[in-house]
């Protein structure tokens, strides 16, 4: 990629940038609630490329109803996160992730210039294209999705990546590629957003580590956790360089449950949030979480909850 055209696709989103009108959900007079910010892209886009380039910009404390990735590009800047009390320095090479409606503002002041990337994605576009990155860490997952359930949280990422020079030039490809949209730009950024989340999960997967002093046991759980969707008691085996019979019987023995109910449990746990949690149609849902068809995910559901995924959802909006 030639310095010029990242030059000057940066200067375009930048003075862009300055030309969104960002807009809010009106609130009651004397609400105690923030200002949501709304999706500030074209409806039909899915994933937007904002950049910041200046020395002062102060946000308005609010919410949004998407999720975002702000990655210092150069300089470092503050954010308000989650409290308007509550201030971090997002140093360069460091991101900040955060969900649809926790509380953020960027309130930043420096003597030298700054330049900020965001990546916004649509909440539904988010778990169709990244569900399978994110569900592998019960946490990550549960991050991302908390919101979608407790409207109001408060909650945020701020990942310092040890591999910065990858996630630098995927969002260089992403502002090229915004920058002079084609027909298929949509496409093209989903490819690459996926592989930055990859690389966001890989990151808090480090900063997160599983402890290593972990029974057996508990790490064979975590790693059907990683693969639900797919994984078998051969696999499993061959990973820790056990046999089948001694990975059942451990299980059954330490957790109490067998290795097909471990799975389902995963499974199930995911179906649930989704179901809670998204506008998903069940189809997707089920594909998501490793169905071949719809008729398996719909037995298994019922078998595992004593409601069908339509009941759930209704039984959980009461």
């Amino acid at each position: 990629m030639g310095n010029e055209c990242l030059f000057s696709s940066i200067e375009k989103l930048a003075k862009d940038f300055d030309a969104i009108r960002w807009q809010y959900l009106a609130l009651p007079p004397g609400s105690r609630r923030e200002k949501t910010q709304l999706w500030p892209g074209d409806p039909s886009e899915e994933i937007m490329i904002c950049v910041y380039k200046g020395r002062r910009l102060h946000e308005l404390f609010h919410r949004q109803d998407f999720f975002f990735f702000n990655f210092a590009y150069e300089g470092d800047y503050g954010a308000l996160s989650s409290r308007f009390d509550n201030r971090i320095t997002v140093q360069s090479g460091e991101c900040y992730i955060g969900q649809p409606y926790a509380g953020y503002a960027i309130d930043a002041q420096n003597e030298e210039e700054i330049v900020i990337v965001g990546v916004l994605i649509q909440t539904q576009a988010f778990f169709k294209t990244f569900f399978h990155v994110l569900s592998a860490n019960s946490k990550l997952f549960h991050f991302f999705l908390n919101p979608q359930i407790n409207e109001y949280s408060d909650e945020y990422i701020h990942l310092k990546f040890d591999d910065a020079f990858s996630v630098r030039r995927l969002l260089e490809l992403m502002i090229v590629e915004y920058a002079s949209p084609q027909k298929n730009t949509q496409d093209v950024l989903k490819s690459l957003a996926l592989a930055l989340m990859m690389q966001v999960a890989r990151q808090y997967t480090r900063s997160n580590p599983t402890a290593e002093t972990a029974a057996p046991a508990e790490r064979i759980v975590a790693y059907i956790g990683e693969h639900f969707d797919s994984v078998t008691l051969g696999e499993v085996a061959a990973h820790f360089s056990y046999h089948p019979n001694y990975v059942s019987t451990l299980l059954s023995k330490e957790i109490g449950k067998s290795f097909s109910a471990l799975v389902l449990e995963q499974r199930m746990e995911r179906a649930a949030a989704l179901l809670r949690g998204t506008k998903l149609p069940i189809s997707e849902i089920s594909a998501l979480l490793g169905y071949s068809n719809n008729s398996n995910f719909f037995k298994a559901f019922r078998g595992y909850y004593h409601l069908s995924p339509r009941e759930f959802c209704v039984d959980k909006t009461e």
